[in-house]
């Protein structure tokens, strides 16, 4: 179905298709090409980290992180239930174990206070989601892992120029990851990276990125590396996205200001959160509604033309990970959340006109 008004949408323009045309023409469609370093660098510079290893997508940054790491059989990482299922099939993908943590109630995120008890002498990491671009609590996060002696992953697949007490996530754990598929902030189509302080991680993780070939005596494989490259056609649409990142990040700030004033009114919706220490990018606009009403709410807008998505499952409930675990806040806030439209096009009429149908609901 062709939605009248969909979730998300990419903003390319005129620059994008220059970049992308530029590197056509040049025949540096693939895995090698000027574009790819400047993407790497311009990213990195952004978020405040020296050096960004550009991937495939995004789950195939979270696997190349936790392998840089020395994560695998036997040893276990902490992630949040309440994300979607790469982060945890990203710690499978090692013959690690992935042990779910519950949501924070007040912000979604993963809740700081219910990791320590999930920590055993096999534990080895954390990996955090900046859940639907809001961070984390990262200062209770990081003292826990230095406690602990644990290392830290920052899923940012949703909050591409989020922060946390004013300095911008992926900033904080040892390896951060990012997506840049067709919904998120910033899109390459598919594409994603990780980035690090770590001048040996990163080594290491371009010689795992590219087959494990040494990087000094060509098609000399030290290691069992992976295929995890980005192509320069994607970095060039990449580059051009990046110079528009915090006009990107202000749209979909005023749509959630929007969204806020004119449903805070409406009992039976919980706003999205943004906490004193926070700046939620919004990702999507997500609302906790009354479980009861949920269906009908996403078949009323689904009538006018208007995409909806629930919030994910928690993972502990899907098939491949499904347990006796029971993570109360988790399992409350999925059957409750609804993401509304958050597209960059989307018009001041066109958020009043699906308010409007949430109000006749």
């Amino acid at each position: 179905m062709k939605y009248k008004i969909p979730i998300a949408e990419p903003e390319i323009g005129e620059e994008e298709l220059k970049n992308v045309m530029e590197a056509v023409k040049s025949g540096w469609v693939s895995s090698k090409g000027p574009f790819i370093e400047e993407f790497e660098k311009s990213f990195s510079n952004y978020i405040g980290v020296k050096y960004g290893i550009a991937t495939s997508n995004g789950t195939a940054a979270l696997h190349l992180a936790l392998v840089a790491l020395g994560i695998g059989r036997g040893d276990k990482v902490l992630v949040p239930s309440l994300t979607f299922i790469a982060t945890a099939n990203a710690v499978t993908y090692t013959g690690a174990e992935p042990v779910f943590v519950d949501s924070h109630p007040e912000y979604w995120c993963i809740d700081p206070f219910k990791i320590e008890e999930k920590i055993d002498d096999k534990t080895k990491a954390i990996i955090v989601v900046h859940l639907y671009g809001h961070p984390c609590d990262m200062d209770e996060i990081m003292r826990i892992a230095e406690d602990h002696n644990l290392h830290v992953i920052e899923d940012c697949a949703e909050a591409h120029g989020a922060e946390y007490k004013g300095r911008k996530v992926g900033s904080f754990g040892i390896i951060s990851c990012f997506s840049f598929y067709g919904n998120k902030i910033i899109t390459t189509g598919e594409g994603g990276m990780c980035l690090t302080n770590n001048e040996e991680l990163a080594g290491k993780m371009r010689v795992l990125r590219d087959h494990g070939m040494n990087p000094n005596k060509k098609y000399w494989h030290d290691v069992i590396g992976f295929n995890y490259r980005m192509t320069n056609l994607q970095a060039a649409l990449g580059i051009a996205q990046l110079k528009k990142i915090d006009l990107l990040v202000a749209k979909k700030r005023q749509i959630a200001s929007l969204y806020k004033k004119l449903l805070q009114d409406l009992p039976f919706i919980t706003i999205a959160p943004e906490m004193p220490w926070a700046k939620n990018v919004y990702w999507l606009y997500s609302v906790l509604v009354k479980k009861e009403i949920k269906d009908k709410i996403m078949a009323s807008l689904e009538e006018k033309g208007i995409e909806t998505r629930p919030f994910f499952h928690p993972i502990h409930m899907l098939p491949p990970y499904k347990s006796s675990l029971t993570l109360p806040v988790a399992e409350e806030l999925s059957a409750k959340g609804l993401n509304l439209p958050s597209g960059f096009r989307l018009s001041e009429n066109q958020i009043k006109e699906i308010v409007e149908v949430l109000r006749e609901v």
